[in-house]
């Protein structure tokens, strides 16, 4: 599924067949429109705290703006299971092009492939992902930028410092006025014509629930959800849900490791983890939030 362009339709449901949308409710149609083109820019992308990851195997997919009914709304960031072993997930992204912004679906791959260069954070740096990598059929998670210090189940860990950078802003879209001005590495261009799994079930659901929950709509929160960031796909509410954080102008994001609790005095110690191969997706990208 090679960076696809839609142009009202900014989702993950327009990437897929039309054989999966027609199984989903009615928010595939209300996205699909003929002639229009979003000439206004998304939203800032919103401050927030990863939630605690709910069990291994586990992968942080970050939140973004779709489109829907003449306006952004907000899918908060969420804990997915890859859909297999060796799978990483490629964030979908705003692009300037033909006079509009389009909406580059994700994917899931072997490799991360190109993502506009926005910052999503907690790994995705806007190069490649510096989050963990796939060893044997288990994922190692660098618990320098993942929430996971409190589950005792996790025990693939390693820890790899992630630069936050200073440069690093929350623009949200790439290209046109005020965007970000990345283009794709080789090594970008050769995942995006890998082999690819379109967003999991569970993932098309999680927007489903977003588009129709009113408070997420960017005409009513102005750039700050309430609901930013959820542990499990689809729940918008009960424990560990977490709303955008007010930011000055111009401060820099939160550190991740500033939203972790505490672990328990009486966790289980984990064994150190192998350093990372490049070939994992830990290629490029030292920012994160």
């Amino acid at each position: 599924m090679d960076h696809r362009r839609y142009r009202p339709a900014a989702s993950l449901l327009l990437s897929l067949s039309l054989a999966v949308a027609s199984l989903l409710p009615t928010v595939a149609g209300a996205q699909i429109g003929v002639g229009v083109s979003i000439t206004v820019a998304p939203p800032a992308l919103p401050v927030y705290a990863q939630p605690e990851i709910p069990g291994p195997g586990y992968l942080w997919t970050p939140g973004y703006w779709a489109w829907a009914d003449g306006g952004y709304y907000w899918v908060p960031g969420t804990w997915i299971l890859a859909p297999q072993p060796g799978y990483l997930w490629t964030p979908g992204y705003w692009g300037w092009g033909d006079g509009a912004y389009l909406w580059h679906g994700g994917y899931w791959g072997a490799h991360i492939g190109f993502y506009g260069g926005v910052n999503y954070g907690y790994g995705y740096g806007g190069a490649g992902y510096q989050g963990g990598y796939w060893q044997q059929g288990h994922f190692f998670y660098n618990q320098s930028v993942n929430n996971i210090r409190a589950n005792t189940q996790i025990t693939n860990v390693y820890s790899k410092t992630v630069i936050n950078n200073t440069a690093s802003t929350r623009v949200s879209f790439n290209g046109g006025t005020g965007g970000i001005t990345a283009q794709p590495s080789a090594s970008e261009r050769a995942a995006a014509s890998e082999s690819h799994l379109p967003p999991v079930q569970a993932q098309l659901q999680h927007e489903q629930v977003a588009h129709t929950t009113p408070a997420l709509r960017a005409a009513v929160n102005h750039g700050l959800p309430p609901i930013a960031a959820t542990p499990r796909p689809g729940v918008l509410s009960g424990a560990g849900v977490v709303p955008a954080a007010p930011m000055a102008h111009g401060a820099r994001p939160l550190p991740a490791i500033a939203a972790r609790p505490s672990a328990p005095h009486a966790a289980t110690p984990r064994p150190a983890a192998p350093r990372p191969p490049a070939a994992h997706g830990e290629q490029g990208g030292e920012h994160d939030r």
